[in-house]
């Protein structure tokens, strides 16, 4: 899952919403030069991503994807369901999506020194251009996923991954709402 989704799932704890947003910047056993509360944000951040990539819905959404997009079916997979996460932020949390978002990039603004370098590098781009609330519109999908394919080595056409995205919308969300119900079960208790 891509930003949004690991930052729901955190359940509103400062520390494991810093380790869910920091969780792909660190590599290893680094988690352990971070406070408790951060380490087990991290370690849940790779929980849950391993939770996604073993999910059979998630697979599901990914075949549809793996002709055109290879490799990198997951990582659309990822932002298509953070889209419907945003799209449907209000059936999932009480604080409007934009007011959340304000708080999450205020807590990473204010706890900035402790960021991996590639989490600061990147937390201005985030806020400038709201990804956690264009997440909500497809403009902002495809914002996001050009933006991404600009920084892949290989080329990735992710720029043009909307289409299906508008194509199979309808199947998409249902794939994402099977799948969200059974991590928010998943994770309840971390």
């Amino acid at each position: 899952m891509n930003f949004l989704a690991h930052l729901y799932l955190s359940k509103r704890a400062d520390d494991l919403m810093i380790g869910n947003f920091i969780g792909d910047a660190v590599k290893g056993n680094n988690f352990n030069n971070y406070s408790e509360g951060i380490a087990h944000g991290i370690i849940m951040h790779r929980s849950i991503d391993s939770y996604t990539d073993a999910h059979p819905v998630v697979h599901q959404s990914k075949m549809r994807l793996v002709p055109r997009y290879k490799k990198y079916a997951g990582v659309l997979v990822d932002v298509f369901y953070d889209h419907f996460l945003a799209s449907n932020w209000n059936q999932y949390h009480q604080t409007p999506l934009l007011e959340f978002a304000d708080k999450v990039y205020k807590l990473m603004q204010d706890n900035i020194q402790i960021l991996p370098a590639k989490s600061r590098e990147m937390l201005p781009y985030m806020i400038k251009y709201n990804w956690l609330f264009n997440y909500s519109k497809i403009e902002g999908i495809k914002r996001t996923l050009t933006g991404m394919a600009n920084r892949t080595s290989f080329i990735s056409n992710m720029e043009y991954a909307t289409e299906e995205l508008e194509y199979f919308y309808d199947d998409f969300q249902k794939e994402f709402e099977m799948f969200f119900a059974d991590a928010i079960i998943q994770f309840r208790s971390y």
